[in-house]
């Protein structure tokens, strides 16, 4: 059930920074900064426990190292600008949360060119000349 840590912790903090936030609005931020990495940090192990089957699963289906890596990346990116947004959020700066997920949108993008060139090319390659 750590599920119920999870939003035990959520809870405890919220609180917490509901009563700091009028006195001391940077240790309020702090407190949702710290608290949003603990989780991170909690959940790091189920996260490697989920890449590891995802590439017992790439293994049996014979996909190539570099694309799933890859997709693991984007998917990385995702989570960590969606993370670094969201802190950024919290802290009141709605502009550089935008700029944070752009960054992340272009990086995923230019991850993602090799992928969607050997789709392409499959294709090119299946349409009769």
């Amino acid at each position: 059930m750590e599920i119920i840590q999870v939003v035990g912790l959520g809870l405890i903090t919220t609180v917490l920074v509901l009563i700091i936030k009028e006195q001391k609005p940077m240790f309020a931020f702090l407190l949702t900064a710290f608290t949003g990495i603990v989780i991170f940090l909690f959940l790091i192990g189920k996260i490697s426990a989920v890449i590891q089957v995802l590439e017992d699963l790439a293994a049996k289906a014979d996909i190539h190292v570099i694309f799933f890596k890859t997709i693991l990346k984007i998917i990385g990116i995702a989570y960590i600008a969606e993370f670094g947004a969201q802190i950024v959020r919290d802290a009141g700066q709605e502009s550089v949360a935008a700029k944070i997920e752009l960054a992340g949108k272009i990086l995923i993008m230019v991850m993602a060119i090799p992928i969607v060139s050997v789709i392409i090319e499959t294709v090119i390659k299946l349409l009769p000349a």
